[in-house]
């Protein structure tokens, strides 16, 4: 594909820059810039803004609202929105389960679910993982009865995403013992309101709750909240991963922090020399710069097959790996670049700056960032799974 951007892409940059720098909220932007934790309020609110410009789901048919633009386009739109500091759309029903329901669900699961989804009327949260059942995703155990026009759920999901807040919850749970694992798998929409749930919190290193414990106890579930067939889950299981891989990589943010990084490591003095012209550290951080270049060739690779028709295949695992080892490579380097101000750890500051503390000096909210950011090799399918993936599937091994 040609790489150059022509005028109209250039122009269309330039529109979507003015519309960041003109809507986007300076508190929302400052928190996002600065590592600070953002509340489902924040979130909600920016998808909203989104979403009344047309811009919420811009991978989307365009019957379902979906911006029709090419994939240099959509590149260009996350560059700009990673480099103006956005808080994210949240992927679980934007980039997760709408794909599932836009190619296996029937039309009224279509009507009703994907318009909510769009405009962030619901939020939804994603039930895979189980205790024991992570990496083998397929040995899951939460059991789905059906009995009349019901199912009735029984089990344990875990690493739940912003669970707490979700109203909706998309759920793979096993509807056949009896069958290879594999096949046995069906995929359910269940409203988290159903009396029998219960969202327990885990509270991770960075001292958030950001992930959760969900548990279904005897929870009735209709059958028309079934997508697709019954026992054909794993396939839409499948489906869903291709998609959550290959947004894991998060070129833009990666290149907005790299530049955080030069301008964190420039302002530190190392026997009166900035950091950034020390030889060791600068090479750490070209090397890293390097990889950024290539796997961003290969991002716009995957998003031109796209266009053409080719859903995500393993070169999604490939994304996933690459992406997420920069990821933390970065937060390694951001430790490494602040030095002794990694050691204070206020949780208070990654909402706001306590009075009479000097931001930068005193406080920094980059420790919580690399503690967060130490999941992202596992979540998605682990790093190590990816790798086995790549192994028989673009090598034939």
């Amino acid at each position: 594909m040609d790489l150059n951007y022509s005028a109209d892409d250039r122009a269309f940059a330039a529109d979507v820059r003015a519309w960041l720098e003109a809507n986007l909220p300076k508190e929302l932007q400052a928190k996002v810039l600065n590592h600070r934790r953002l509340a489902k309020d924040d979130l909600v609110r920016w998808h909203k803004a989104m979403a009344a410009k047309g811009w919420a789901a811009p991978n989307w048919p365009q019957e379902w609202g979906g911006t029709g633009w090419t994939p240099t386009q959509k590149h260009i739109f996350d560059e700009e929105c990673a480099r103006a500091g956005t808080p994210p759309i949240l992927p679980f029903g934007v980039n997760m389960v709408a794909p599932v329901i836009m190619r296996f669900g029937n039309e009224a699961q279509k009507r009703h679910y994907l318009p909510r989804i769009y405009d962030c009327t619901d939020w939804w949260c994603q039930g895979y993982s189980e205790p024991g059942s992570g990496s083998d995703l397929a040995s899951l155990k939460t059991r789905a009865e059906r009995r009349g026009d019901k199912y009735i759920v029984n089990g344990q999901k875990t690493w739940t995403t912003l669970g707490q807040h979700a109203d909706m919850i998309f759920c793979l749970v096993r509807t056949d013992p009896e069958v290879k694992k594999q096949e046995g798998i069906s995929f359910l929409l269940i409203d988290m309101r159903t009396p029998g749930i219960t969202v327990r919190p885990i509270v991770t290193m960075d001292e958030d709750v950001e992930v959760n414990e969900v548990f279904f106890d005897n929870v009735e579930v209709p059958l028309d909240n079934l997508v697709g067939e019954e026992n054909k889950g794993w396939t839409y299981a499948k489906y869903l991963l291709g998609h959550e891989r290959t947004g894991i990589a998060q070129v833009g943010r990666s290149k907005r922090e790299l530049e955080f990084l030069k301008r964190v490591a420039a302002e530190q003095q190392v026997g009166g020399v900035s950091l950034m012209q020390d030889i060791r550290f600068a090479s750490k951080v070209a090397d890293l710069e390097i990889e950024l270049m290539a796997l961003e060739m290969t991002v716009l690779r995957v998003v031109s097959a796209q266009a053409q028709g080719k859903g995500p295949g393993p070169e999604a695992s490939l994304l996933k790996v690459k992406g997420t080892e920069i990821q933390q490579r970065l937060t390694e380097l951001m430790i490494e670049a602040i030095g002794p101000r990694a050691l204070p750890f206020h949780v208070e500051s990654f909402e706001e700056v306590p009075e009479g503390v000097e931001e930068g000096k005193d406080i920094d909210p980059l420790a919580a960032y690399y503690f967060n950011f130490r999941k992202t090799s596992i979540y998605g399918g682990s790093n190590e799974i990816q790798k086995n993936i790549m192994t028989q599937m673009i090598l034939g091994l």
